[in-house]
C-alpha cells in the first residue's frame, strides 16, 4: 500500500497535464503544476525546521493551495493539524498549546494577530484563499525539494481535533496507514476512478473533505471541481460536466428548492454522497423523485474515517447508513459491558479495522478507556443493526435521554415528530427535571404558516409511544443550531434551555 502522498506522485507522473483543480473563475491547476507547488511548500517547511513528526497547523481559507501544503506537510514527514475557520483566538491558543506545532499557517487576514504567537518553536506565516500571502511568496523564490521522507503506515499523518462539546477538544492522530486504507475501500465501494469528476464544495478542515473527498481524488488521479463555498444553483449547472457529488444533508435541502433540479441536470451525474450528519429522510425520497438518484449515504467520525456505506448496487435507505466497508467490522454492544448484542436490539456502536486511529494526542488514559480489550473502538454512537444487515443509528451516547430511570433514544421520538404534517425537522434532548431526573424535551422546526402547537404535537404521537418517551415540553423554534457540517448542536440546545424545569 502507498502512502497519499506516493500516490499523488504516482498520479502526477501517469497525467501531468491532467487538471487537479478546476476552479471557476480562476485557472486550473494539473497535477504537474501542483507537484511543483507541493515541493516549493516542502522546501519551505524544512526551512521553517520541520522534521518528521512535527506538526503543521493550518488555519485558512478553503484554497487549492491549501491541499498543496497538506500533501507538502506529508512529503517531509510531517503531521498535517487542519484548524476549523470559525475558531477563535482563546481556541487557538489551546489548540497551539496542545498540538506544540513548528509551523502555524492563517490567513492573511489574520497575520498580525497571529505574529504575536510566533516563537522560537513555532513559525507563523500567511496562506490566502486566492493563492496569496507569506507563505507564497517564500515558495516563490524557494528551490523545490525533489526528495521526500520515508514514512511507515504506522506513522502519524494528521491531528484532527474532535469537536468535544464536553470537556477539551482531544487531539485524533490519524497514521498514514488509516488514510491509505480508508481512501481504498471508499475507492472499491463507491467504484470511484480517474475518470470521475468531483464537485467538491466541503470544508476541508475536516474529514469528509480532505480525507474522503480529496484524497479519493488525488489517489485515483481525477478532476475536482473546486467550489469555495455551496451555491444550489452553481451546482446545478456544473453538474452536467461532473459525475459525483459529495456533500452533507443541508447541500441536498438546499438543492431540492432550486426549480432546476431534476433528471435532466442530474443525467451526466452517477453518484450523490452524504454524510457529516443524518439526512431527513423526507429529502432522501424527494431527491430520488426529482432526479431518479438515490442518495448514498454513509457513516464515519473523526477517529475512524469512514466506517459503513450504503451499497453502490443494492438498496439505499432512507435512515439507514449501510454495511462495513471492506476490511472493517462493526458491533453493537451492551453499553457498559461491551457484550455484543442480538440483532435489531439497540447499543454502543464499536468498530475495528485499518482505518481506526491511532490514539489521543498526549492522552493515553483517554485512549485507553476508548478501546476495548479486543482492540474495537467504542464510538459513542448509539445504533442498531437490523435484519436486512444495515445499520441505523439512533443517537449519540452523550444525547440518551434518562427519564425516570427509562433510557429514552432521541432518534425515535424525532422520527415521528418529523412525520407529523407541517414539521420540517425536529431534535429531542434531556434537561434536567425536578423529579424524573431528565425531562425528555422536544425542540421543533415548523414550516413556515403550519398551525402547530404544544398540544397538537404531543397529541400526534401519543399513541405510538410509550408515556416515558413523550416529550414534557414542545418548544418551537425557526432553526436548529448546526456545526459547519450540519450537525445539530444539541449541547447548544441544553444550554440554551437548561432551567426550561427549573
Amino acid at each position: 500500500m502507498q502512502t497519499i502522498h506516493q500516490s499523488f506522485i504516482a498520479s502526477v507522473e501517469a497525467n501531468p497535464g491532467k487538471a487537479l483543480f478546476e476552479r471557476p473563475g480562476q485557472p486550473d491547476i494539473t497535477y504537474a503544476e501542483a507537484r511543483v507547488l507541493v515541493e516549493r511548500f516542502a522546501a519551505v517547511l524544512t526551512g521553517a525546521g520541520v522534521q518528521p513528526g512535527d506538526r503543521v497547523a493550518v488555519q485558512t481559507d478553503k484554497s487549492a493551495e491549501a491541499i498543496c501544503l497538506y500533501l507538502a506537510t506529508l512529503q517531509v514527514g510531517g503531521v498535517y493539524l487542519p484548524l476549523n475557520t470559525a475558531y477563535t483566538g482563546a481556541e487557538i491558543d489551546y489548540f497551539l498549546g496542545d498540538a506544540a506545532p513548528r509551523v502555524f499557517v492563517c490567513t492573511p487576514a489574520t497575520l498580525t494577530e497571529h505574529k504575536a504567537r510566533e516563537s522560537d518553536g513555532m513559525r507563523v506565516e500567511s496562506l490566502g484563499g486566492k493563492g496569496e500571502g507569506s507563505l507564497m511568496d517564500l515558495a516563490a523564490a524557494a528551490t523545490p525539494r525533489k526528495d521526500s521522507v520515508a514514512r511507515g503506515m504506522d506513522d502519524p499523518a494528521a491531528i484532527l481535533y474532535t469537536s468535544g462539546t464536553t470537556g477539551r477538544s482531544k487531539g485524533a492522530v490519524l497514521t498514514h496507514g488509516n488514510l491509505a486504507s480508508n481512501t481504498a475501500a471508499l475507492l472499491e465501494s463507491w467504484r470511484y476512478t480517474g475518470d470521475d469528476r468531483l464537485i467538491h464544495a466541503l470544508p476541508i478542515f475536516h474529514t469528509h473533505g480532505l480525507f474522503v473527498a480529496a484524497n479519493m481524488s488525488i489517489v485515483t488521479g481525477a478532476t475536482m471541481i473546486w467550489l469555495t463555498k455551496f451555491d444550489g444553483d452553481e451546482v446545478v449547472g456544473l453538474m452536467a460536466n461532473a459525475t459525483v457529488l459529495m456533500g452533507v444533508p443541508t447541500f441536498y435541502t438546499r438543492l431540492l428548492k432550486s426549480d432546476r433540479l431534476g433528471r435532466d441536470t442530474t443525467a451526466g451525474m452517477r453518484l450523490f454522497v452524504s454524510g457529516s450528519a443524518p439526512l431527513l429522510a423526507e429529502d432522501h425520497r424527494a431527491f430520488e423523485e426529482r432526479t431518479g438518484h438515490a442518495i448514498l449515504e454513509r457513516y464515519g467520525m473523526t477517529e475512524t474515517c469512514m466506517i459503513t456505506t450504503n451499497p453502490y448496487d443494492g438498496a439505499r435507505k432512507p435512515g439507514a447508513v449501510g454495511m462495513a466497508l471492506p476490511g472493517i467490522e462493526i458491533r453493537v454492544t451492551e453499553r457498559e459491558t461491551g457484550r455484543p448484542l442480538p440483532q435489531g436490539e439497540i447499543g454502543a456502536i464499536e468498530v475495528r479495522g485499518p482505518n481506526v486511529f491511532q490514539g489521543y494526542w498526549q492522552m493515553p488514559e483517554k485512549t485507553a478507556s476508548e478501546f476495548r480489550k479486543d482492540g474495537f473502538f467504542i464510538t459513542g454512537d448509539l445504533g442498531q443493526i437490523g435484519e436486512d444487515g444495515y445499520l441505523r443509528i439512533v443517537g449519540r451516547d452523550k444525547d440518551l435521554v434518562i427519564s425516570g430511570g427509562y433510557n429514552v433514544y432521541p432518534k425515535e421520538v424525532e422520527s415521528l415528530i418529523d412525520d407529523i404534517p407541517g414539521v420540517v425537522e425536529s431534535a429531542v434532548i434531556g434537561l434536567a427535571h425536578p423529579d424524573l431526573g431528565e425531562g425528555v424535551t422536544a425542540i421543533v422546526v415548523p414550516q413556515k404558516g403550519a398551525s402547530l402547537d404544544e398540544r397538537a404535537v404531543i397529541a400526534a404521537i401519543t399513541d405510538k409511544l410509550a408515556r416515558y418517551k413523550q416529550p414534557k415540553r414542545v418548544l418551537f423554534v425557526e432553526e436548529l443550531p448546526r456545526n459547519v457540517m450540519g450537525k445539530v448542536q444539541k449541547a447548544e440546545l441544553r444550554k440554551s434551555y437548561a432551567d426550561l424545569y427549573r
